[in-house]
């Protein structure tokens, strides 16, 4: 009997989504395949590097050793702080100079057309202008300019990408969420105020917009800076721990799947 296919949809939320390098671990550690990734922001950098072929002990060794001096280089101040350049050539590096097709598990990127307003999904090209578009946090980074169009991060207009996860082709869905709205929080820089104003507008969609996932993965249960990088093995341990948490529903979903006899459909083809 053939197993669903499982697609893993990886939320934006800065620094927090180092913690879905612990979510790709907890399911490689119980041996459920990711068949499918569609990432917004950090998920997408993340989805990407582990498409390329990186384990989850790589990503992590990366993510403890990632500091700002890496990947900010910072510009005269006109459509963002940060010029991005040093960070693509960074993920460049990391992602071995690879295009978005030739990943595996396959791996779409999230970003959004700011002109338009409009969700643009990258399946193919090249990945690190994918993965920079993503990630440009509106007025921290220099939106990127990909065939006349002005892209900044995914998570504006598509927080966790599901929707792009199912249209890949997945039969089980995994979301990870790893957004935390902080109610009283601390607001002392520019930065402050440009990730709390998302962390709102993010609230906002998810209120009118439910994640429709089978299975749905928080792990950032109380306020952690989305921009400090001093606790990012915390992040990837939170991971870890809340998607152990998450394993036996999903061994179930897929259990009672291929109960349903949706394997037997494929099985001739699959003997072809």
């Amino acid at each position: 009997m053939c197993r669903p296919k499982i697609g893993l949809a990886l939320g934006s939320g800065g620094v927090r989504g180092f913690a879905h390098i612990g979510v790709i671990k907890a399911l490689a550690d119980a041996k459920i395949p990711i068949d499918y990734i569609a990432g917004s922001s950090m998920g997408a950098l993340i989805g990407s590097l582990y498409g390329v072929g990186h384990t989850p002990e790589d990503l992590r060794k990366f993510a403890t050793l990632f500091r700002r001096k890496y990947y900010v280089d910072f510009t005269v101040p006109k459509m963002g702080f940060v010029s991005g350049k040093k960070v693509k050539e960074l993920i460049h590096l990391l992602s071995k100079g690879k295009q978005l097709q030739d990943l595996s598990p396959p791996v779409a990127v999230v970003a959004t057309d700011l002109m338009k307003g409009e969700r643009v999904v990258f399946n193919e090209g090249n990945l690190a202008v994918a993965t920079r578009a993503s990630i440009s946090i509106p007025g921290i980074f220099v939106p990127e300019k990909v065939d006349g169009r002005l892209l900044v991060d995914g998570g504006v207009i598509d927080r966790v990408p599901v929707t792009v996860v199912k249209e890949m082709g997945a039969d089980v869905t995994i979301a990870v969420d790893v957004s935390f709205f902080n109610v009283e929080p601390e607001i002392t820089s520019i930065y402050d105020v440009i990730l709390q104003s998302m962390d709102i507008m993010e609230r906002e969609m998810v209120r009118h917009r439910e994640i429709d996932s089978d299975v749905m993965i928080r792990p950032i249960g109380y306020q952690q800076s989305s921009i400090n990088f001093t606790n990012v093995e915390t992040f990837i341990d939170l991971g870890e721990e809340e998607t152990k948490k998450k394993i036996k529903d999903i061994e179930n979903i897929i259990k009672a799947w291929k109960e349903n006899g949706n394997g037997h459909e494929e099985e001739p083809e699959d003997k072809q």
